[in-house]
């Protein structure tokens, strides 16, 4: 990483960005299977704030090294931080009561959210084509829900739902504070209030074992990485050849909750699933396409 607030330019190599951006996927879904492991032995906010501990010494280290934890929009990053911790432990709640897989695909609904705020919020003109893909986004999200399917309505999906919707409220802040902010700057405060969150709402706390405590350490440096290959993912290649790659997370949910936990998603979120996937890539390719307009 440079010194200064500027970053690097983006280069023109789409395998490695590729490469990147699926790498970081596997990490991702690597830390989210731990932290559910993990969720079996302590409490939640425990998990969270423990691997936050790793996250925030890691980027503690590279912001003096490189300045750049310097903050400019104080309210911004406060901002940014409430909706980042109710993200986070929302999603991580519903690890313990729904398969990795369930969680992965109900948390993806994040861009659905995103366009849906992007013109209140942030005074973007979505079209009709978009909302249409919000819509059946929002219905997939219903789908796995499982209205009328002759079962017990699963309320718990509605937790990693409610994830997104706080991630979308996370990314809308950071699309405005983003301008005078560096990601270093903006993760560090995120991690750090992460970190208080859980030592103040935390209702108990176990000393973890030598083992357990190694583990969410690698948790830390798994969810760490994947943040730092996503944004080189994104340096390497366009937005529109990366972006609809996040969603490799639902095959690595699927095969790490097979492996783990001997979990496998039920019809119900697989077909709802698979709408909010296709909702959220149309959502993303259209997006892109709207800018590549705007500037020819």
């Amino acid at each position: 990483m440079r010194r200064g607030s500027g970053a690097p330019a983006r280069q023109d190599r789409p395998l490695a960005g590729i490469a990147c951006m699926v790498g970081g996927m596997v990490l991702l879904v690597l830390s989210d299977a731990s932290a559910k492991w993990l969720t079996a032995h302590y409490p939640v906010t425990e998990v969270v704030a423990l691997r936050g501990i790793v996250i925030v010494a890691l980027l503690a280290v590279v912001g003096m090294r490189t300045r750049t934890l310097k903050v400019v929009s104080a309210r911004g990053h406060a901002l940014r931080a409430a909706f980042a911790v109710a993200s986070s432990y929302l999603f991580i709640f519903g690890l313990v009561h729904l398969p990795l897989a369930d969680a992965s695909a109900a948390a993806f609904a994040g861009p659905i959210f995103l366009t849906a705020l992007a013109g209140p919020l942030l005074g973007e003109k979505v079209g009709v084509r978009r909302w249409t893909a919000v819509v059946a986004g929002f219905v997939g999200v219903l789908i796995m829900l499982r209205p009328g399917g002759g079962g017990a309505l699963n309320w718990y999906i509605l937790v990693p739902v409610s994830a997104a919707c706080f991630g979308a409220l996370r990314d809308v802040v950071t699309r405005h504070i983003s301008v005078a902010d560096n990601a270093t700057s903006i993760l560090f405060t995120t991690n750090v209030a992460t970190v208080a969150a859980g030592a103040v709402f935390a209702a108990s706390w176990s000393m973890p074992t030598l083992p357990h405590a190694g583990l969410l350490v690698v948790s830390g440096l798994l969810i760490g990485s994947a943040h730092y290959l996503h944004i080189e993912a994104f340096r390497l290649a366009e937005a529109a050849t990366i972006a609809p790659l996040r969603y490799t997370g639902i095959v690595w949910g699927v095969l790490f909750g097979l492996a783990f936990f001997g979990e496998f998603p039920g019809p119900w979120v697989i077909a709802g699933g698979t709408l909010v996937i296709v909702a959220g890539i149309y959502i993303l390719r259209r997006e892109q396409q709207i800018k590549r307009d705007a500037v020819s």
